[in-house]
């Protein structure tokens, strides 16, 4: 009796939900892998204006934070080959393209985003064919806490090839 009964309920067809955000569905855009290397926090977005990144800044510095500045020409800024060893190097402390170049020292004590801003347009000026980026350390925790670039170089990809409709 309970094998005629199961026979008897017909299977419910599965419903998919709707897309509630279509239009936002139809603006996504897929990353364009070929020649696009992407950097940090922000590379997806256009360049951060001057007030931008005082904002930024003036979050590293709140949280008590170190800022620095660190710069990189295209052929040293990022590791060509996903596949590579890890923890190969050529020469000591030098990690798998990791690691930039330090404009000047950290700022240890930085309590104001213009200093920043000062020493990244000097930055710029010494080598304006090199990525600079600005990072930020907690000295408690010994760690990175955040970095983004401030500069791209002119070999980018441009910000509306970097996606893809």
């Amino acid at each position: 009796m309970a094998a005629s009964t199961m026979s008897a309920i017909a299977p419910v067809a599965p419903v998919a939900a709707p897309v509630a955000n279509r239009v936002s569905a139809k603006n996504m855009m897929t990353w364009n892998p070929i020649g696009n290397t992407m950097f940090e926090t922000f590379s997806f977005l256009p360049p951060l204006s001057e007030s931008e990144i005082a904002r930024q800044v003036d979050y590293i510095i709140q949280n008590g934070w170190t800022p620095c500045l660190e710069i990189s020409p295209a052929e040293t800024s990022s590791t060509k080959d996903v596949f590579a060893a890890r923890i190969k190097c050529s020469a000591s402390t030098y990690y798998d393209n990791r690691y930039w170049s330090l404009w000047k020292l950290p700022m240890f004590g930085c309590t104001n985003a213009d200093e920043v801003l000062r020493e990244i347009m000097a930055a710029k000026r010494a080598f304006p064919d090199c990525y600079v980026r600005v990072a930020a350390f907690d000295a408690d925790k010994q760690v990175q806490t955040c970095s983004f670039l401030v500069q791209r170089i002119a070999a980018s990809l441009p910000l509306e090839k970097r996606s893809l409709a």
